[in-house]
């Protein structure tokens, strides 16, 4: 079912709808629209992929609101569910994965896992990500140059620490890259996902049975032998669970990673002080994140009641999605965004997004990407991209945004 057109708002009323997603024309900024929209009165219509209509929202204020209104649905159940790919809402409508579920039901499932991602709890695997990432840097030192930053390095860290926190054995890094960008990119097909999570729910499924028998110190042992085993959790939605969190926490990682090396080489000044002070390195995650907001259209909503705005109001029953990106360049909000300075001081961005909904991994990927960075540069000083940074093939179908592979010498 195709919902209406939505209803007018109070301001930001376009004459035709503006065709979503765009995409970015430099890997580092957001698409060059979204300031105008956010001085069309906050609000911009979108015609978004299958037909639909939703509205597109860009100040940080008003992003922020309208991730925390009570009236924020993330069901991908509803008909006006503003999904960018064929397979995404069939997908998430069918398997529930708790990001898009609404409370009670969502809290539910969230507090399962909010435990295993505490400042205490992610700050104890630091030197484990530490081992990890100088692994993984030797191995990208020792192949001949120019290398592949992304699949040589920001894959493997970022597979290699999902899969030890979640007790996933490390057979076949290329089986979780294939997964996870056919099941995170908007072209995939519903089918073409669903073979792909099939094919990684069958090796959780049996997981579960081997940690049922055998545990061990890693979250899917503990969510089997707690709430599965208490009666708390389906088997079926904790395969949902599982994956999703196994998805989102390569995804990312592995996207950020080399965009923000790239970041700081384009800023030698902010490198620089990186180097003179090692201190500010968990500062500058935060800046990168905010400056590149890789995952800018992934809060997709829709309101259940009326959600005023700013200048707007975004009406019960149509879909919206909150831009990150637009909301973390608000020069409102950032003063000179699109500079990058790992000394602001404002570091209250909403690059995990924001609300109940807010990544419930965040603090083990800052970690992630601050030792990632911190190793890359110190094992590999003179690190350079291979080829002009215009000529890198942008990642722009993903859930994710991001670079398909960055050759780079040192």
């Amino acid at each position: 079912m195709t919902p209406s057109a939505p209803r007018t708002p109070a301001a930001g009323e376009s004459a035709e709808p503006v065709a979503f997603p765009l995409a970015r024309s430099c890997p580092f900024s957001p698409p060059e629209a979204y300031a105008a929209m956010r001085g069309n009165g906050g609000l911009t219509r979108a015609a978004v992929p299958g037909g639909k209509e939703a509205w597109l929202v860009t100040g940080f204020d008003d992003v922020r609101t309208a991730l925390s209104h009570p009236a924020s649905s993330s069901d991908a159940r509803h008909p006006a569910f503003p999904a960018l790919g064929d397979g995404e809402q069939a997908v998430a409508a069918e398997l529930r994965p708790f990001i898009r579920m609404d409370p009670p039901e969502h809290t539910r499932v969230r507090r399962m896992l909010v435990g295993e991602f505490t400042v205490r709890r992610v700050q104890a695997m630091r030197p484990a990500v530490e081992e990890i990432c100088r692994e993984q840097a030797d191995h990208l030192l020792s192949l001949p140059a120019p290398a592949d930053l992304v699949g040589e390095y920001a894959n493997r860290v970022s597979t290699t620490v999902i899969c030890r926190l979640l007790g996933v054995p490390m057979e076949d890094l290329e089986f979780f890259r294939r997964v996870t960008s056919v099941s995170g990119a908007r072209s995939s097909t519903a089918a073409e996902v669903g073979a792909a999570l099939s094919d990684l729910f069958g090796l959780i499924d049996r997981l579960i049975d081997e940690k049922a028998q055998d545990p061990g110190d890693d979250l899917i042992s503990r969510l089997v032998n707690g709430p599965l085993a208490r009666g708390e959790i389906t088997r079926t939605s904790l395969l949902s669970q599982i994956g999703i969190t196994l998805n989102a926490g390569h995804e990312t990682s592995r996207n950020m990673i080399p965009l923000a090396a790239l970041d700081l080489l384009r800023h030698p000044d902010q490198l620089e002080l990186l180097r003179e002070d090692p201190s500010l390195w968990a500062a500058a995650v935060d800046e990168l994140l905010r400056h590149l907001s890789v995952a800018d259209v992934i809060t997709l909503r829709v309101a259940t009641e009326d959600i005023p705005l700013e200048g707007a109001t975004i009406p019960a029953g149509d879909g919206y999605i909150a831009l990150l990106a637009a909301a973390d360049h608000d020069p409102r909000a950032f003063p000179e965004p699109e500079r990058l300075d790992i000394t602001r001081t404002r570091r209250n961005h909403v690059a995990f997004g924001y609300g109940a909904h807010q990544c419930v991994g965040q603090n083990l990927g800052r970690l992630e990407i601050e030792v990632a960075l911190r190793v890359l540069f110190e094992k590999a000083p003179g690190l350079r991209p291979a080829v002009p940074l215009e000529d890198l093939p942008l990642r722009s179908s993903s859930a994710i945004f991001g670079l398909e592979e960055v050759p780079v010498s040192w």
